[in-house]
């Protein structure tokens, strides 16, 4: 029986995110339009919270093995390949960081068509930067 290892962890955490940012940017942030205002907030609350649950363990799997990986990659032809998806790890979470958590932190407070499109526009950095790791991964697996 096969185990599962660090690599398999990094690929299926990194498909997993890949499948769900690209549902996300594609239906779920567009869709938030439609939500109207008076049931905004209470949408906004129950989505933070909710996705929470989903998107926080793999993303923290992602980042801790491609960390591990970039230290001690399967080989050493494959070191440039693990610094690269750790950089782009690290673009997913800053963008995150700086650019979508805010978006989500004013959004909370009720429904602005600007910072929603701001954060549909800008939520395609981590989109493409998740796109972008897919043959990392696999390059590692």
């Amino acid at each position: 029986m096969a185990s599962f290892g660090i690599n398999e962890l990094h690929l299926v955490s990194t498909v997993f995110m890949v499948g769900l940012i690209v549902f996300v940017q594609v239906v779920h942030y567009p869709l938030m339009a439609g939500v109207g205002e008076e049931r905004f907030v209470a949408y906004e609350r129950a989505h933070t919270v909710r996705t929470g649950w989903v998107v926080v363990p793999p993303m923290v799997a992602e980042l801790a093995s491609s960390v591990w990986l970039a230290a001690a990659p399967p080989s050493p032809e494959l070191r440039a390949v693990a610094l690269a998806g750790l950089g782009l790890v690290g673009v997913v979470w800053i963008s995150t960081g700086l650019l979508q958590a805010p978006a989500h932190g004013r959004l909370v407070h009720g429904f602005d068509a600007v910072v929603h499109r701001r954060l549909v526009v800008t939520n395609w950095i981590r989109t493409v930067a998740w796109l972008a790791r897919v043959p990392v991964a696999l390059a590692l697996a």
